[in-house]
């Protein structure tokens, strides 16, 4: 094969990784990096190496499957373990998934009243516009115009060098690790990794690489797709932390959400870094409201059985596209409740996330070594021992939370 033949095959496959990865940078992940960076400065850097490797292996494994069987993870967890297990697998993600999206349109509302638009105004026309995208469109169209909108997470760079950092701080920082043992930072950790490397994003990468028809021999392609998007989203949320560590952290200033940190940037590090930051949110918020309720979607119809796919119509998978309508509908509305707790709701759905992890991980590292499944494409031990070791860590870090509740 020809170089140029291989560039044009890697064009034609980029999209469900770098799309996964930067979804992952929603309201509620901003709002967890932010807080960390407000709360703790630089110390949390560190986490992101890791973190970064954690999550391509975790990625790849999914892409991986998902070119290798062409089947969805939840498809494979019902085949593999049973209806039972699928059902009340489906039924705790779906409920965390809620909360995500409800999440997602506290985002966008906060941003958008930083503009002064009202949210009865702003939450009815984000929800009609995502609704409309994926209702309406194809795949192909819908891809494309979620690529575009990945590029706009960029403005969190200038917005952290507008802060004007003590850079060899920050570096010191990213590769000397700090632990704490008090229940806000091992909160803040769980957050950091659950909103890093979120349960949704497996099954949601898997059904996008088999919805484009990705083969294992197309996989090669796949794999660059999800290293791309894993460096582009930590890449981003390291920036976020720089800029709340430099300005909000250095200042004393304690938040509790997004907009939070966008309006106390605007007087310590001036207007422009302030609206970068609110702009990114808008951005991360409405394109997460696209794709949460879109992942949901798909895993609990490939669990249930049911045909999914966002080139299909609501006469060809109604299951599907009523889900979708009815996640965004109640994750709309619960912003629109006057005085809904949309903090709370946020940064719970984050840990929720990190508590939910090791479940999914375990299904997808007992899937992934079957050799009648993934035949010569499972897992080397490497990738074992990278992500069982990852998984060991959360259920660790769920562990201590728990008992610093106690204590």
């Amino acid at each position: 094969m020809t170089r140029w033949k291989r560039f044009l095959i890697l064009l034609s496959i980029l999209g469900p990784g770098i799309i996964t990865a930067n979804v992952d940078n929603d309201a509620g992940g901003i709002a967890t990096y932010s807080i960390a960076g407000a709360h703790f400065g630089y110390s949390f850097l560190w986490s992101l190496i890791p973190i970064t490797i954690a999550l391509i292996v975790v990625q790849e494994m999914s892409a991986r499957m998902g070119a290798v069987t062409g089947k969805g993870l939840a498809e494979l967890i019902r085949e593999n373990y049973g209806v039972k297990i699928t059902f009340w697998l489906m039924i705790f993600l779906f409920v965390t998934d809620l909360g995500n999206t409800a999440a997602e349109f506290a985002g966008w509302a906060a941003s958008n009243e930083m503009f002064g638009i009202n949210k009865y105004i702003s939450v009815p026309i984000g929800a009609l516009l995502v609704w409309l995208l994926v209702v309406k469109g194809t795949y192909r169209i819908v891809e494309k115009i979620f690529l575009v909108i990945c590029v706009v997470y960029f403005v969190y760079i200038p917005a952290a060098i507008l802060a004007k950092p003590d850079w060899s701080q920050v570096a010191l920082e990213t590769i000397k690790p700090a632990f704490h043992f008090n229940s806000l930072y091992i909160v803040t950790l769980i957050g950091v990794v659950g909103t890093t490397i979120a349960p949704w994003m497996q099954f949601y990468l898997q059904s996008s690489v088999v919805e484009k028809g990705v083969s294992k021999e197309q996989y090669w392609a796949s794999r660059i797709d999800v290293i791309v998007g894993c460096f582009m989203t930590d890449i981003v949320a390291f920036f976020i932390i720089v800029a709340c560590g430099a300005t909000l952290f250095k200042a004393g200033i304690q938040i509790e959400s997004a907009k939070d940190a966008a309006a106390a940037l605007a007087p310590i590090a001036g207007k422009y870094a302030s609206v970068l930051f609110a702009i990114g949110l808008a951005n991360a918020s409405l394109f997460s409201a696209s794709i949460l309720p879109l992942a949901t979607a798909y895993y609990i119809c490939e669990g249930m059985g049911w045909e999914a796919g966002v080139s299909k119509t609501f006469k060809d998978a109604p299951q599907f596209m009523w889900l979708y309508t009815i996640l965004i509908a109640i994750g709309s509305l619960i912003v629109l409740i006057p005085n809904a707790p949309l903090i709370a709701i946020m940064w719970i759905s984050q840990v929720i996330n990190g508590v939910m992890l090791p479940f999914v991980l375990v299904f997808m590292l007992l899937l992934i070594n079957k050799k009648e499944l993934m035949e010569e494409y499972v897992n080397s031990k490497t990738f074992n021992w990278i992500a069982w070791t990852a998984t060991a860590i959360m259920i660790a870090l769920t562990g201590m939370f728990v008992a610093t509740m106690f204590i």
